[in-house]
């Protein structure tokens, strides 16, 4: 099992920029972020494999984030700029060491290990 702990969250304004990260306390083949709105069911937002740098977004969020590695540190990120107050969720982070494809990675039940969540709040 790995642990996730999430950072970066907060209160934005739109059209404004977040940046959020997500430490794993061991190497994984890929991880992603999923996002959860109040009364919403949980929604996937974006993932990236750890070899080949590979990347994958919801059509909701595809040209405003951009999902990162940093394989030496073990951690992901996910540049959010262009922020909507659509945007406003618990953003989490998963991961996950099995074989699946980056297309696959858009389901919640590809993933092993989930993070806590951080809150992010877009305010029109």
């Amino acid at each position: 099992q790995v642990h996730l702990v999430e950072s970066g969250g907060g209160l934005v304004q739109a059209g404004g920029s977040l940046r959020l990260s997500c430490a794993a306390s061991g190497r994984v083949n890929y991880m992603g972020w999923f996002r959860q709105a109040p009364g919403k069911e949980r929604e996937f937002v974006a993932a990236i494999g750890w070899s080949g740098g590979s990347t994958y977004y919801a059509d909701s969020v595809k040209g405003r984030f951009t999902i990162s590695r940093d394989n030496a540190k073990n951690t992901v990120y996910l540049q959010m700029n262009s922020l909507k107050p659509e945007d406003t969720a618990v953003y989490y982070c998963a991961a996950g060491s099995k074989g699946w494809t980056i297309y696959q990675l858009r389901y919640g039940s590809k993933y092993d290990d989930w993070g806590q969540g951080t809150q992010v709040t877009v305010s029109s």
